[in-house]
């Protein structure tokens, strides 16, 4: 569902400390690699969850760039309702970039920043509905529900005007209002040209992409004629449509208009990781249902589902950090990492409105720049395109598994560490473990042994020598 005020309660985590005996060896800071993905394995997104657009300019200089993220993923720059929750970033007034998180210049200046350091942008595009309730936006817009000055006007909205509660049906999810939203009425040209303006509005500006907001609460033809209408219809597109058993609307069908958000993935890893085991991930995808992984956008929780509880979140520990690393070494769909603040309050916005004068100070958990995560993404570029190889498990909760001859990862989930020799496929010599920072000599047989600590991890690749 579109993120609103009905989202619902928080999780916490720590990221986890890592302890791996292996031989040493002398090592230095790890490759850049390029953003462009294999299809069915895409670059890394750093998700800056109400980051406001100059702390944004910043972190792709410092942090993302560096670090060989592909993309980040911003949050909705229209003008929205006045009011310090979250939410109110996704009812908007109007499209002028004019939100709590910046200006048109300061939106500009980031998209000129992030790409200076080889990172693309992609926007969170809130073109469903539009505010309830009436006031003055963040722009100094005045609107009423249905009324939005030089915008839309009640003509524009669809007919149904009571609350979604049926998802069994189609026509009740797609015609009427998401948690009582002015819906946008899609299949009328003049809100599909409207849409389109404001996205080629934004792509004028150097954006490379959109997160497209409740997509599932829009007919899969009312966006594919949207996206046809823009000066690149090719751009890249993930739609929001989360799967619900039995539900009129299937994520499927959007697979022809972009990527689609698989919240399955999302969902499972969850009960895996805090339930079940780890060994059942040896399949984990399309093995499991789910869509095709050169479609398939993934994540370990969003700002929906940290609050909702539905994922696993930045209270969860060693779960949550060990998730983030599996899902980034795994060669399934394009991963996007979470990057929100601490809250108790369900609703809070982002501290300091959105300013992040440093990580991990006044809230900022800053999970893309965690060691264990971050130093994943280079990673995954390095390995991308290649099979997984050479899966060990216990039966349990340590698994482990080669990414053909260019890489391997261990994670040991138990409660005791983990010691043994290891079978790669690795050329023989001498790699580093990311995750330790430490050397680790792979013999020309493949293997090396090694001892994990519990609840961490181990990633080797030839990125050269260690820090």
């Amino acid at each position: 569902m579109a993120p609103t005020a009905m989202s619902t309660s928080p999780r916490r985590a720590l990221s986890a400390a890592l302890a791996l005996v292996a031989s040493a060896l002398f090592c230095a800071p790890p490759a850049r690699a390029s953003a462009p993905g294999d299809p069915a394995e895409g670059p890394a997104t750093a998700v800056l969850f109400e980051w406001r657009y100059d702390s944004v300019a910043k972190e792709c200089a410092d942090t993302l760039g560096p670090a060989g993220y592909g993309y980040v993923q911003v949050s909705p720059p229209q003008e929205h309702i006045q009011g310090p929750q979250w939410w109110t970033s996704y009812q908007p007034v109007g499209y002028r970039i004019a939100g709590r998180l910046g200006d048109r210049a300061s939106f500009a200046r980031m998209v000129g920043a992030c790409h200076t350091a080889g990172v693309k942008v992609v926007v969170d595009a809130v073109v469903n509905h539009m505010a309830a309730g009436s006031g003055t936006g963040t722009g100094g817009s005045s609107y009423t529900k249905y009324d939005y000055p030089g915008v839309y006007q009640r003509q524009d909205m669809d007919d149904c005007t009571s609350v979604v509660t049926d998802y069994r049906d189609r026509g009740n999810v797609q015609r009427c209002e998401l948690v009582g939203l002015a819906d946008l009425d899609t299949g009328e040209e003049h809100v599909r040209d409207r849409i389109a303006r404001y996205l080629d509005d934004l792509l004028s500006l150097g954006v490379d992409g959109f997160r497209i907001d409740a997509a599932k609460h829009i007919a899969v033809e009312d966006l594919a004629a949207i996206k046809g209408k823009l000066s690149r219809p090719g751009v890249y597109w993930k739609q929001e449509t989360i799967f619900g058993a039995g539900e009129a609307v299937r994520p499927d069908e959007y697979l022809g208009n972009g990527d689609v958000q698989e919240f399955r993935y999302a969902r499972d890893l969850k009960r895996v990781f805090q339930s079940e085991r780890l060994a059942y991930l040896k399949n984990y995808g399309e093995g499991w249902g789910y869509l095709p992984a050169g479609k398939a956008s993934v994540f370990v929780d969003n700002h929906d589902t940290e609050r909702g509880g539905d994922t696993l979140s930045y209270k969860d520990g060693a779960d949550y950090t060990l998730a983030n690393v599996f899902m980034l070494a795994w060669p399934y769909g394009s991963p996007d990492v979470h990057s929100g603040y601490e809250f108790t309050d369900r609703d809070a916005g982002p501290p300091n409105g959105g300013n992040v004068g440093a990580c991990w100070r006044d809230g900022w958990k800053c999970q893309h720049k965690w060691p264990e995560i971050k130093s994943m993404v280079g990673f995954r570029n390095a390995v991308r395109g290649t099979a997984v190889t050479n899966w060990w498990d216990n039966g349990s909760q340590a698994i482990a598994f080669g990414r053909g001859s260019k890489g391997f990862v261990a994670i040991n989930h138990e409660t005791s560490a983990l010691s043994r020799a290891f079978q790669t496929s690795l050329p023989g010599g001498e790699y580093c473990d990311v995750q330790s920072g430490r050397g680790v000599r792979v013999g020309d047989d493949g293997r090396f042994t090694a001892t994990l600590a519990p609840n961490t991890a181990l990633a080797l690749y030839p990125r050269g020598s260690c820090p």
